[in-house]
């Protein structure tokens, strides 16, 4: 029988080596409190943009061009039934509901500087509510809707406005588009940009049983 072979110099023999496991990365549950925070800003920020559609109705019930209406003892009639009244208070609407959109985006990304899905999905939210409540406050602010009962209030042959009306309901999305577009093009022009990766120095490896002496001279 043979001693076993115990490597030189008294060196204990080499193990071999296992792959280190890559840590868990913890992220706090489900999205994090990160998330969490977000979710919270977006909830706010689609509710403060929403009630801002107050200033909407009003504005739109000052600027728009109303319908001139004029009654005998039976119907009501158009005073002017070739006038744009009613095409100019849904332009009215969609210019203003515009300039909405794009300051309350503006708004948002000086208050964050950043993007990120629930900032978009409540301006986009935010600015739908906005438009709905400007629409309703505008007509509630103007002439009232009954019509029969306005003409006998101001008697046959007397010139009154009709109700502001949004005939084109499709522009009740011209607030949100123009949010949810001037917020993609503010974090696009001047959002903070990703580290670019550095490119990793090469790692050649050892062999520790190359072991030769120094060339003597």
């Amino acid at each position: 029988m043979t001693a076993p072979l115990t490597p030189s110099d008294n060196q204990p023999p080499d193990e071999p080596q296992r792959p280190e496991a890559a840590p868990v990365a913890d992220h706090g549950g489900l999205g994090g409190p990160e998330l969490a925070r977000e979710l919270r800003e977006g909830a706010l920020i689609a509710l403060v943009v929403a009630v801002s559609g107050v200033l909407l109705g009003v504005l739109w019930n000052w600027l728009a061009p109303h319908i001139p209406l004029i009654a005998d003892t039976r119907n009501v009639y158009l005073k002017n039934t070739e006038g744009e009244e009613a095409i100019g208070a849904d332009g009215t609407f969609v210019l203003l509901s515009l300039g909405f959109g794009v300051l309350s985006a503006a708004a948002v990304f000086l208050f964050r500087r950043r993007g990120g899905i629930p900032l978009v999905v409540a301006l986009v939210v935010g600015g739908l509510l906005g438009a709905v409540l400007g629409w309703v406050t505008g007509m509630w602010l103007g002439p009232t809707a009954d019509v029969a009962a306005h003409a006998k209030q101001v008697g046959p042959g007397v010139n009154f406005n009709g109700p502001l009306r949004l005939q084109a309901k499709g522009a009740l999305l011209a607030w949100p588009i123009a949010s949810m577009l001037t917020q993609l093009a503010l974090t696009g022009l001047f959002g903070p940009r990703d580290p670019e990766p550095q490119p990793e120095s090469p790692h050649w490896p050892v062999d520790h049983h190359d072991q030769r002496p120094p060339d003597e001279g």
